[in-house]
């Protein structure tokens, strides 16, 4: 048993909330705590914890005594983390180009990473990793909420994101030219670089309701052709690492 440190209920967190984006742990994937504790050598108490957690991100649901089950992503509780973050993301992204433009260094340091990103995000999307792609898109977007000079932002936009990245990887997943994604990312940079703020915050507004409704889209689309999902599946033991469904008989069509 692992001596519980002050942060090894983040890391267990975190590596949950990896696989979840990752699909990994797909929707329906009972997840049982016993195994869990096993995996991770600790006792309930912290794996207790992260269930809490993961159940107000809205990535975990309790269906009854049948315990907790990785959720399938909610369109509407979708579009309303979305629709916050697109406030946020079009304020950090207006108060950025002020800043900037009044700031050469910030400037520059701005164009270095935004150039490094876009590289690392062609050859992510090259390799098909969606979640490399994700956590990309992660950099850009904490890139701008710190060059908005504001270090409540970050925090303030954190608890969607928590949700959003599981649909970010989805979003990913689905475009058809997922470059198309970092294009609008030059264009947002471009404007906060110019010192442009009302051209930013469109840009940046525009490209969080695009993802929303791609993502919307695909939810739809895998509703209506009834892509089922294992709701019986069970978070074996030999899955432990690969966070693999077990087979079930009880298979009906979630979204």
């Amino acid at each position: 048993m692992l001596e519980i440190a002050p942060n090894l209920t983040d890391q267990i967190y975190d590596a949950l909330v990896e696989e979840i984006c990752a699909g990994r742990l797909a929707a329906g994937t009972h997840l049982v705590q016993e195994k869990l504790a096993a995996r991770f050598g600790v006792s309930r108490q912290p794996i207790q914890q992260v269930m809490s957690r993961l159940k107000a991100d809205g990535m975990v649901e309790e269906l009854g005594r049948r315990g907790l089950f990785v959720a399938p992503l909610d369109p509407e509780r979708m579009r309303q983390h979305y629709g916050i973050r697109a406030a946020l993301d079009g304020w950090a992204a207006k108060q950025a180009a002020a800043r900037t433009f009044a700031d050469p260094a910030l400037a520059a340091s701005l164009r270095a990473k935004g150039a490094m990103q876009q590289e690392a995000a062609e050859q992510a999307a090259a390799a098909g990793n969606s979640v490399a792609l994700m956590r990309q898109d992660d950099a850009f977007h904490f890139m701008l909420y710190a060059a908005a000079g504001n270090p409540m932002l970050a925090s303030t936009a954190e608890p969607h994101w928590r949700f959003l990245r599981r649909a970010m990887v989805d979003v990913l997943r689905q475009a058809e030219r997922p470059e198309t994604i970092w294009s609008q990312h030059g264009a947002i940079l471009e404007a906060v670089l110019a010192g442009d703020g009302a051209a930013a915050e469109r840009l940046a507004v525009d490209h969080v309701q695009n993802a929303c409704e791609l993502l919307a889209s695909a939810l739809e689309k895998a509703r209506t052709e009834g892509t089922p999902h294992d709701t019986n599946a069970e978070y074996r033991p030999d899955a432990l690492g690969s966070g693999t469904p077990a087979a079930g008989t009880d298979r009906r069509s979630r979204s």
